[in-house]
């Protein structure tokens, strides 16, 4: 498993552009998918993992690192102990 590159930003308010976030709080860093910002950011980025497209099986458990990592930060109960049990269908025809 990868090591996690999440770090927490800690810049709340006015934030009008994803630009203003750094690519460590995101998920999918290389991408800029999925911010991980509070708790219900982690809870979505779960929820959704699937929806993302466009992303190798390295992202994916990059990506998977990162949650782990957001979720214990913000204490999300995080059932999951793979990234496969997040997403088994990735939506390869969405656009």
């Amino acid at each position: 498993m990868p090591e996690a590159t999440w770090k927490p930003h800690e810049k709340h308010g006015q934030l009008t552009t994803q630009s203003d976030l750094p690519d460590s709080v995101y998920a999918f860093p290389k991408q800029r998918k999925e911010p991980l910002t509070d708790a219900q950011h982690v809870r979505n980025a779960v929820a959704r993992f699937d929806q993302v497209i466009d992303v190798s099986d390295a992202d994916r458990a990059l990506a998977f690192a990162n949650i782990e990592k957001a979720a214990k930060y913000y204490d999300v109960n995080l059932a999951e102990t793979s990234w496969h049990d997040l997403g088994i269908h990735p939506q390869k025809k969405r656009a």
